[in-house]
């Protein structure tokens, strides 16, 4: 029987904006390639959120929109207001700068990071706008398919339209009043759970727990199947992916596989240099890296 983990997320506050986050933590690195879960708000604002051009590398940013609207500029040109129901999926690979602004005074959404693997982590960058995702509803449930296929009982296989470079599953489930649901998980895949609004039931394989936010729930593989119920108004995040077996390393916003990799991207982030580009149309200062110089990551 796999054996369940109960993670704390760490929390924050930016302008009002609480912050969750639940990748990484110290007990869990990754959900498959999933490597970084940010749940931001709801809130209302009390200054705009505005994220300066910052670069990536390694890896592809996933951001879902519940509430509000977000500008995304990047050093390829791409400018896309970002509103609820759609993802933003941007490609870092070799190397890519961006920068984030919010349209509205209320703003709720899931920011994920995804490491590309080994074959294509030196990609060439690219951004791709997702306004349309497959859309059902179950068992009281409203289901969004962000990432991956779900073999729905009622409504056969859905398969979203967003590309993935290794096997993986983003599932939205939210309810706006009592409901229950049972989904099958694919056993070859770890999941991770992160209840956004509200608290829900969850059972998986005989196992029960009961989810609030600030807490993710981390599945490894085996498992056959998850349980939803609740009482009232709920939002459950359920990400899933087969295992990364690679050593990555996870630093500002970089994603590699040496400290040596790490330093030099800050260097050169930091110089102007690099493979980073420039974000043109936003108006305020680059963000600058950290010192680097004494970087001693692990992988893992």
């Amino acid at each position: 029987m796999a054996q369940l983990e109960l993670l704390n997320a760490h929390e924050g506050n930016v302008g009002g904006l609480p912050i969750r986050r639940a990748l990484p933590v110290a007990a869990r690195r990754r959900v498959g390639a999933w490597c970084f879960l940010d749940h931001a708000g709801p809130a209302d604002l009390t200054t705009p959120m505005r994220v300066g051009p910052h670069p990536h590398t390694g890896l592809q940013t996933f951001s879902w929109l519940i509430e509000g609207e977000i500008l995304h500029r990047d050093s390829l040109g791409s400018e896309q207001v970002l509103r609820p129901g759609q993802v933003n999926l941007m490609t870092a690979g070799r190397g890519i700068c961006h920068s984030e602004e919010s349209l509205s005074a209320r703003l709720q959404l899931a920011q994920l990071w995804i490491a590309l693997p080994e074959s294509e982590r030196h990609c060439a960058p690219a951004f791709e706008h997702f306004p349309q995702l497959p859309r059902w509803q179950e068992g009281g449930f409203e289901l969004t398919l962000l990432m991956g296929s779900v073999n729905s009982a009622q409504h056969g296989l859905q398969q979203s339209p967003v590309p993935a470079h290794t096997p993986l599953l983003g599932l939205d489930l939210a309810c706006a009043a009592a409901a229950q649901l049972q989904l099958p998980l694919q056993r070859s895949f770890e999941h991770g759970l992160m209840v956004l609004e509200g608290r829900l039931s969850v059972r998986i394989d005989g196992q029960h727990e009961t989810l609030e936010p600030g807490r993710l729930l981390y599945v490894p593989p085996g498992a056959s199947e998850v349980q939803l119920q609740n009482e009232g108004a709920a939002r459950l995040l359920l990400l899933g992916g087969e295992p990364l077996d690679e050593p990555v390393l996870l630093w500002w916003n970089f994603v590699g596989r040496s400290n040596e990799e790490m330093r030099q991207w800050a260097a050169e982030w930091n110089a102007g240099t690099g493979p980073f580009g420039a974000v043109h149309g936003y108006d305020g200062a680059r963000l600058l890296a950290p010192d680097a110089s004494a970087l001693r990551l692990r992988g893992g």
